[in-house]
């Protein structure tokens, strides 16, 4: 139980950095160090490979260098790391609301799913969305 508890640790910071790396423009050097092979994505916009989505992500780093990525929480289980994100285009931007789910073998990140949702200029939810 003990060595599953540090990997999913060690997982959780892999993801962390992951996310840094690559919303820095650091694209590259997030798919080298923590991208597994047989990595997959379910983003709906992107081919299913690790190379289509590499290259968006490439190509959104380079139209928004100034891009604000908050990582607001995080639930490590397993091979499991989610994270709960405030990501803004640019620091003028509402931004949104981003969800990742990453699936680890090895401390390499094998699977992504991600989800987001836009900040509404205005919301009855006294709570906020975060």
């Amino acid at each position: 139980m003990k060595a599953e508890l540090v990997m999913s640790d060690t997982n959780r910071v892999n993801a962390i950095t992951f996310l840094q790396l690559a919303s820095s423009g650091k694209v590259k050097e997030a798919y080298s160090n923590f991208v597994g092979d047989g990595f997959r994505h379910h983003n709906p916009f992107f081919e299913g490979s690790a190379e289509s989505l590499q290259a968006g992500m490439e190509e959104n780093a380079k139209q928004n260098p100034n891009k604000v990525f908050t990582i607001l929480r995080t639930i490590s289980e397993g091979n499991f790391v989610v994270t709960h994100s405030h990501v803004k285009q640019n620091p003028e931007h509402r931004g949104a609301v981003v969800v990742h789910i990453f699936r680890f073998e090895n401390g390499k990140i094998v699977e992504l799913w991600d989800l987001g949702q836009p900040i509404p200029e205005s919301s009855p939810n006294q709570n906020g969305i975060f």
